[in-house]
């Protein structure tokens, strides 16, 4: 009888096994295709997104900073508008394709403090304060946070504005702390510290009150480089599947443990 056993039990295990491998194969692929999907369309429109900004941009004869595009009674409001909310659609879609993305906990200092995170997070964060100063618009001139010209309507959109950008910062950092992936690490490093000063000096200038023409030129550059990072990251997630958890090529522990208890039953 224990002879008959060792015979049918590695035939009943096979198929149970390769049930399981197929289903992952179907699971992998579908994930892959997802992402795939969810990276290409958030992409494309973000990239939509910059050429509406830049076209409004090109509609106004004065110096002007971005936010003003969309104040109240701007004739590019409505176009200003559209481009910020193709900025949250697009990312969240690339937010969702590049989940798990994170930075490398086996790094320095402060590759594990902004590890602590995914960088999904961060631009799912950004996205979502570009929804509210997308709805809550600057009054007219956008006037400075000093004297009686300044509103609440121009606080709520200042202040969704500078910590949107302060997320995409972070998101940038974060991904230049990634393990593997050299290229997205240098442009992220690049990116972040480049949008951070640039910004910082156009901010800087406006509260001066002096140069406001370059100050406005600053920022519409500063902007540029955020989304433009957002569309290289959306890209360079296209086909890659599961590569922003588990890397591919290494088995699953509890796919290698079936495949080991297969392998010792049919001995």
């Amino acid at each position: 009888m224990a002879s008959t056993v060792s015979r049918t039990s590695p035939s009943a295990a096979r198929p149970t096994g390769g049930a399981t491998a197929s289903g992952s194969a179907r699971s992998t692929t579908s994930c892959t295709t997802s992402r795939t999907v969810a990276a290409g369309v958030g992409s494309a429109l973000t990239a939509v997104a910059l050429v509406l900004i830049w076209v409004a941009r090109s509609r106004v004869d004065r110096p002007v900073y971005v936010s003003e595009l969309g104040a109240d009674g701007e004739p590019t409001a409505a176009l200003f508008e559209a481009a910020l909310l193709l900025v949250v659609a697009g990312g969240l879609l690339v937010a969702w394709a590049a989940r798990g993305l994170r930075a490398g906990r086996g790094m320095r200092a402060a590759g594990r403090l902004l590890g602590a995170w995914t960088v999904s997070t961060s631009i799912a964060t950004a996205s979502g304060l570009f929804l509210v100063a997308s709805q809550v618009p600057c009054t007219a001139g956008c006037p400075l946070p000093v004297g009686a010209t300044f509103t609440v309507q121009d606080l709520v959109h200042t202040t969704s504005a500078v910590l949107a950008f302060t997320a995409a910062c972070v998101a940038m950092l974060q991904a230049s702390f990634v393990a593997g992936r050299r290229r997205l690490r240098v442009l992220s490093m690049l990116s972040g510290v480049s949008v951070a000063l640039i910004a910082a000096a156009g901010g800087l200038l406006s509260l001066l009150r002096v140069g406001t023409d370059v100050g406005g030129v600053l920022e519409l550059v500063a902007t540029t480089i955020a989304i433009g990072w957002l569309i290289v990251l959306g890209v360079s997630t296209l086909g890659t599947g599961s590569q922003t958890g588990p890397v591919r090529g290494r088995s699953h522990p509890a796919e290698a443990d079936r495949t080991r208890a297969s392998v010792r039953a049919a001995a």
